[in-house]
């Protein structure tokens, strides 16, 4: 399943990478928030708070496309996964949607490549072991067709560990990086 994926992983700032798209760890009302949610928009500018008020919001499991504005990337796919509950209230299926339904979008855009912050990690409360064996594998199984590359982007050194354990015992090829000048980012078109 995971033939044919190059895919890298970098502890890192996801507003840096200069790819085709990235994903942004987003709530349902796209309005802006913490963590990396807060830094996308801080650093594409106000430009995409305004269309993020034009979409109108997202339903936890989606997402929705904006321009990057003033980022590197030429998209930003917002995603929304769900806030830990404890387990019982569907987390795991949301989370594997939000992931699904963000390479559905990057597919529709016909990209390249794209990176993902450790959705619902941090503020959400997702525990990382769970909600990274559920990126990983829904990533590694998504049937693509653009899509050549992906990263996963980690704000820190125990999630970039996690990571790189849940890869290593699922058997899947991720190559750690420690800057985005050392991904080789497939060319197009801005």
């Amino acid at each position: 399943m995971a033939q044919g994926w190059t895919a890298f992983l970098v502890e890192g700032d996801i507003t840096r990478y200069p790819g085709s798209a990235i994903v942004n760890a987003a709530n349902s009302a796209l309005a802006g928030g913490g963590g990396v949610d807060g830094a996308i928009h801080r650093a594409a500018g106000p430009e995409l708070s305004e269309a993020c008020r034009r979409i109108g919001g997202c339903p936890t499991g989606e997402a929705r496309v904006t321009p990057g504005f003033r980022l590197p990337a030429r998209y930003v796919i917002h995603a929304v996964g769900p806030i830990w509950r404890g387990g019982g209230h569907d987390e795991a299926r949301l989370l594997a949607s939000a992931y699904r339904s963000s390479l559905d979008q990057a597919e529709a855009l016909a990209v390249p490549d794209v990176a993902f912050p450790a959705l619902s990690i941090g503020a959400y409360g997702y525990p990382a072991g769970e909600a990274t064996r559920i990126a990983l594998s829904t990533v590694f199984g998504y049937p693509r067709r653009h899509l050549e590359l992906v990263t996963f982007v980690v704000f820190s050194p125990t999630v970039r560990r996690i990571y790189r354990e849940t890869a290593r015992e699922l058997g899947w090829p991720l190559k750690e990086v420690s800057d985005f000048d050392e991904i080789p980012l497939p060319s197009q078109p801005r």
